[in-house]
């Protein structure tokens, strides 16, 4: 394992230093700020109540994959057989889980750059080389197939929503990926946490296009239970049992009351409310940045926003410091996400409250003039 390779979050370098100030605004943590549904909070309760601590089976209760299955069917007009859904402690684990199943040892994984960082970081733990393509506001963010071709992989990685843009990648736009690694063999690897939080078009999910692609989600951003640390992978059929061996030697199973909880997440009334309460913050601070922040890419989903501060500075970690030093206001600095431009960068992220927000705002208008 390349342990020398791995980059730290320096977000959480900004989360612990931001902690010395009583006064701190957070722009810098990717957690939505919303309860759960109400009816979660129930089911969590009940299932105390009901001293639901065993273990479950490690693909997960048959009820929540069913649930999930039902989601897809509403949501895409895609049948997933429930049999093919693991459920999962948290989505960093699928990617693991997705990696050591698609890729050995001197494989190539494709990614854009800029992206979340967890994804070099796991592919060098697996002794995997990424190959990065770099994207920008040109392509909105997105990678092509014309950027693709030439260039020898073995799995190729995507989000959309993605972090830490926001972008979102048009239904032709993620066709036209999807048969491409069809066409060369390619395993396609979707990373889709953020659906749900999109503010224009539904997003489209791979699995529309290629039912040979792994799709990854969970219940942290969109259904507001980060702390619950509970995901899903869905996956082609002859990866099922190859991927239930993996997880049983990781985590043997997902957390119990996590899932028992879960099945009450998709209560749509809410989550329409969730997803418009992002839109609003969204809607503000992109407004309220652009003016001395350039956004070169409006976000369509997620919580994000990549800001330019080019004008400023050629070195986003310094400069992200010296913001928090001066003026108490926490920003994940836009290296953490790649090296494509990405010292000229900082990512913001829209989850808390428009008042709370207002007070960075100002802030930072005062401090740079």
């Amino acid at each position: 394992m390349r342990t020398d390779m791995l980059q730290p979050f320096r977000v959480m370098d900004v989360v612990r230093e931001a902690q010395r100030y009583d006064d701190t605004i957070h722009f810098e943590i990717g957690q939505p700020d919303l309860p759960p549904s109400p009816r979660v909070i129930e089911a969590l309760h009940r299932s105390i109540d009901e001293h639901r601590f065993a273990y479950t089976e490690t693909l997960g209760l048959l009820a929540l994959r069913q649930k999930i299955s039902e989601h897809y069917r509403w949501d895409y007009d895609v049948e997933i057989d429930p049999g093919r859904i693991l459920i999962v402690p948290g989505t960093s684990t699928a990617f693991l889980i997705a990696y050591l199943l698609t890729l050995e040892q001197g494989n190539i994984l494709g990614l854009p750059d800029p992206s979340y960082p967890c994804y070099k970081n796991f592919a060098h733990m697996v002794d995997v080389t990424p190959h990065f393509f770099p994207v920008g506001s040109e392509e909105g963010y997105q990678l092509t197939p014309e950027q693709l071709q030439g260039t020898h992989m073995d799995a190729l990685h995507i989000s959309s929503p993605a972090n830490p843009t926001g972008t979102v990648y048009t239904p032709i736009a993620l066709k036209r990926i999807a048969e491409y690694c069809d066409a060369e063999g390619i395993t396609l690897i979707s990373d889709e946490l953020y659906h749900g939080l999109v503010y224009g078009a539904p997003a489209t999910s791979a699995l529309q296009f290629a039912d040979t692609a792994i799709v990854i989600n969970g219940f942290s951003k969109y259904f507001t239970m980060p702390g619950l640390r509970l995901g899903w992978m869905i996956l082609p059929e002859p990866l099922v049992r190859p991927a239930e061996i993996i997880a049983q030697n990781l985590y043997i199973s997902a957390p119990t009351l996590s899932q028992y909880a879960a099945l009450e997440a998709f209560d749509y009334d809410y989550l329409a409310h969730v997803r418009e309460t992002f839109r609003k913050r969204r809607d503000y601070l992109y407004e309220a940045l652009n003016s001395f922040f350039p956004i070169d890419a409006r976000p369509d989903g997620a919580f994000y926003l990549w800001a330019d501060v080019s004008a400023y500075t050629d070195d986003s970690a310094t400069f992200a410091e010296t913001l928090l030093r001066e003026t108490h206001v926490a920003i994940t600095p836009g290296i953490d996400f790649g090296s494509n431009g990405t010292q000229h960068y900082l990512r913001f992220s829209y989850t808390r409250e428009i008042g709370h927000m207002e007070e960075g705002v100002e802030r930072l208008r005062g401090y740079l003039g």
